[in-house]
């Protein structure tokens, strides 16, 4: 068996309501801690589902300043702001409370508080240096895994993404609470499980740093999103199939931390930067066709997840491939998800550049089963139109 490492955040909490006491589970675990600041989305407060926990936090004596200015794949300067208000705030310890977006803030500003970096210098792989404040995350999606990984992406330019990979950006704790993500619209909860699929399936067929960790991470969590996603779909309030597909996306994220995920996520970022579509969606709209594609070197791997999707599956491992594509388009069928690039807004004219901002994401698409040229990136995309 080939040596690797794993690595994952020391500490999950998996249990509904427990947001409500937030408050006793951070003093008990940071009793020195006074200034708290709260890393958000304006979105997710009208809900009102902050109010408890940040209730509980000030019951329980913390001094809590809010950031909520966090946007959809967040450019460089809600960074900089909500590093300002960090700083200016004197804060010790960093929460992370929303979707993705919300959490990868909450990291670079945990890292970046300190002040021993700009944000410029930690771009890439392994730029962090030193020691980041204390971290807390919260997700009220079932999607990004991001309270477990140990990445952040953030828009640099009109279209342009760039990631930051550093052990400092895994969280001290991760809280898993259905009930905060009981408002999603079927939608954001289609669009979200499929990216939380998508990570467990890249990670499952990764070129570099695959191992029986990840594997069955992966498989866990392929088991817990395929079985509750049209459940949570179907019926926002089911507290049970919530809780499920959150465990799920955060049994993949921890999978694909350590396995890093590849050409669907690749081809998705232009789409998302280019387009504005929620990330989520932008893996959906090229997931079966970037399956199809790979299914020439990993047809076995992907024969052995659809016996978890789609148990009923036969024949031969290229069959069951095939059924595993089928399988992930019937989800965005079922779902009522866009199932083609026209339906987000993106001509034939567009994939010349759609292809050509694809090849730019080496990061990703070096872990991919199978070479991708800027020709099957473009031929992908036709497909997906």
């Amino acid at each position: 068996m080939s040596s690797f490492s794993f690595a994952t955040v020391p500490t999950i909490l998996s249990a509904p309501g427990a947001a409500r006491g937030l408050g006793p589970e951070l003093r008990a675990r940071f009793p020195d801690i006074h200034r708290i600041l709260l890393v958000t989305d304006q979105g997710f407060l009208r809900t009102g589902l902050a109010d408890a926990p940040v209730a509980s936090l000030r019951e329980a004596m913390f001094h809590v300043e809010q950031f909520a200015d966090v946007l959809a794949d967040p450019p460089e300067h809600v960074i900089e702001d909500a590093l300002a208000q960090a700083r200016q705030h004197q804060t010790e310890l960093v929460i992370g409370l929303g979707g993705g977006s919300s959490m990868d803030v909450a990291k670079i500003v945990a890292v970046l508080a300190p002040g021993q970096q700009s944000l410029a210098e930690i771009y890439g792989i392994g730029n962090v240096r030193g020691l980041r404040l204390p971290l807390v995350q919260i997700p009220t999606t079932a999607g990004t895994g991001s309270e477990v990984t140990n990445i952040s992406i953030v828009t640099t330019g009109a279209t342009s993404k760039m990631g930051i990979v550093a052990p400092q950006l895994y969280a001290d704790l991760a809280i898993l609470d259905a009930e905060l993500t009981l408002g999603l619209p079927p939608a954001v909860t289609a669009a979200t499980g499929i990216d939380a699929m998508v990570h467990a399936i890249e990670a499952y067929t990764s070129k570099h740093k695959k191992n029986p960790l990840s594997d069955n991470l992966a498989r866990q969590a392929l088991s817990l999103l395929s079985r509750h996603l049209i459940r949570a779909c179907e019926n926002g309030s089911d507290l049970a199939a919530r809780q499920a597909m959150l465990l799920g996306a955060m049994l993949a994220g921890q999978a694909f931390a350590n396995a890093p995920v590849a050409a669907v996520h690749a081809l998705a970022y232009p789409i998302g930067g280019m387009f504005h579509v929620p990330h989520g969606l932008s893996n959906s709209l090229v997931l079966t066709h970037v399956l199809r594609f790979n299914a020439e070197a990993c047809a076995e791997q992907y024969a052995e997840l659809a016996t978890i999707v789609v148990p009923h599956a036969e024949g031969t491992a290229e069959a069951r491939a095939e059924a595993l594509a089928v399988a992930m388009q019937q989800f965005a069928i079922i779902t009522g998800l866009p199932r083609t690039l026209r339906q987000v807004g993106i001509t034939a004219s567009d994939l010349d550049l759609l292809a050509d901002d694809a090849m730019k994401q080496t990061r990703l698409l070096g872990n991919n089963p199978r070479p991708v040229s800027r020709e099957d990136a473009f031929a992908i995309y036709q497909l997906a139109l």
